[in-house]
């Protein structure tokens, strides 16, 4: 286990809603969950970043002496670190140095199970890695084991940048091809299934306990952040007969790079392609409505912040007070109160799923021509058929339909 002195850094102009020590608990839990053991802790409140060091010299100085009297591996920034900043911290202080986003890379790498959630943590790791292959350094000797060298990417770190140029061009045509693999997967689902529901929220809120509460599934489950990199889908029945598809996908987290939300857009792909989101909400966590406003930032940036969302407020059986769980309530739109670990609240749930989902339908009533025959198969796969007559002009239909498929019957 590496030992490791962590530095939490807030630049006066940056968000307010997190203050330092927020963002020091934060990376101290990003940490944790990468399985390092932390012997010190620096925080500091800065006016400008250096553009050598970030920080200055004497607290660069001040790390230094720490991680020498503490016997440190490895110094953990939570802010981003240039090449140039990196290189010149680890000349300075003489261990390893690492960043926000290359630690968040280094527990996807524990987490990626699927051939395309490893495709997408060595992509990344790469692409990271390619700026900071220049001169001679720490950097360049990672081979060693711990944060910056676990996973796929580990073994491609010391590669001249052509090599990795072509890698990470080969990683793409890989990726391009899990990603048909899975679209065509998901339209073999929609034939058997009305909608999709998609768990999205901040990472440790709660969504895969929730989503085995549901669905009677055994998706991995553990209490540290990002826990689930890997999409889970399964199909699900609601109680008026309508079958549906619940997605489990990755936590989000509070500033995450949006080089990241780049690279793993695959797979948040199920998120969208859903057609209604389930924001599942830590309700125990004092800062609810920060990482609530973090999750919908990445709603914003994956351009699905419009589609049908129904807030869902777990962990009650954490919340003793019911007038704070009155309070906390009030802070969001028509929410469900739930424990997803109790199974409390859950068919409360799925009593609004039934309403909410009954939005995306409508009925029509149409004849179709014997020579579009597409359209018919299109209302069986995706429909509820109430009445079907031969005519001579054609096939009369009443049905319900999802409302995306409108457009195909009334041009």
């Amino acid at each position: 286990m590496e030992r490791a002195v962590l530095v939490t850094l807030k630049h006066v102009s940056e968000d307010r809603e997190w203050s330092v020590e927020d963002l020091a608990a934060e990376l101290k839990e990003l940490a944790t969950s990468s399985r390092v053991s932390i012997l010190a802790e620096v925080t500091a409140r800065l006016a400008e970043f250096s553009p050598k060091f970030l920080i200055g010299k004497g607290k660069v100085d001040q790390i230094g002496s720490v991680a020498r009297e503490k016997g440190c591996d490895v110094v953990i920034f939570n802010h981003d670190l240039s090449p140039t900043q990196q290189r010149n911290l680890e000349e300075v202080l003489e261990i390893k140095t690492i960043d926000r986003t290359q630690l968040i890379l280094d527990i996807f790498a524990q987490r990626a199970h699927s051939k395309e959630g490893t495709i997408q943590v060595e992509l990344a790791q790469l692409i990271y890695a390619l700026p900071r292959l220049t001169g001679k350094g720490i950097i360049l000797s990672r081979l060693g084991g711990g944060i910056g060298t676990r996973g796929p990417g580990e073994k491609k770190l010391e590669l001249d940048r052509r090599r990795i140029r072509d890698k990470i061009a080969h990683l793409k045509e890989e990726l391009d091809s899990a990603t048909r693999q899975r679209h065509a997967r998901r339209k073999q689902r929609e034939r058997f299934t009305t909608c999709t529901v998609a768990l999205v929220g901040y990472t440790n809120a709660g969504k895969s306990t929730l989503f085995n509460a549901l669905t009677g599934s055994h998706a991995y489950v553990m209490d540290k952040l990002f826990s689930t990199l890997d999409p889970t889908v399964r199909k699900y029945t609601l109680p008026d007969n309508q079958r549906i598809v619940f997605s489990d996908t990755v936590g989000f987290i509070h500033n995450l790079p949006h080089h990241l939300v780049e690279s793993f857009k695959a797979t948040l792909e199920e998120a969208r392609g859903a057609d209604m989101l389930l924001h599942v909400i830590d309700a125990s966590n004092p800062k609810i409505v920060e990482c609530s406003n973090s999750v919908r930032a990445v709603l914003r940036d994956l351009e699905i912040d419009d589609k049908p969302l129904i807030n869902v407020l777990n962990k009650k059986d954490k919340i003793d007070d019911d007038i704070v769980l009155s309070g906390i309530r009030h802070h969001f739109d028509s929410p469900v109160i739930i424990s997803a670990l109790k199974r409390q609240g859950l068919e409360d749930l799925i009593d609004r799923l039934v309403r909410e989902l009954s939005n995306l339908m409508t009925e029509i009533k149409i004849t179709i021509p014997h020579d579009e025959m597409k359209k018919f198969n299109i209302i069986h796969e995706y429909g509820k058929v109430k009445k079907t007559e031969y005519t001579d002009k054609g096939i009369y239909i009443e049905a319900t339909i999802p409302k995306r498929y409108q457009a195909i019957f009334y041009k």
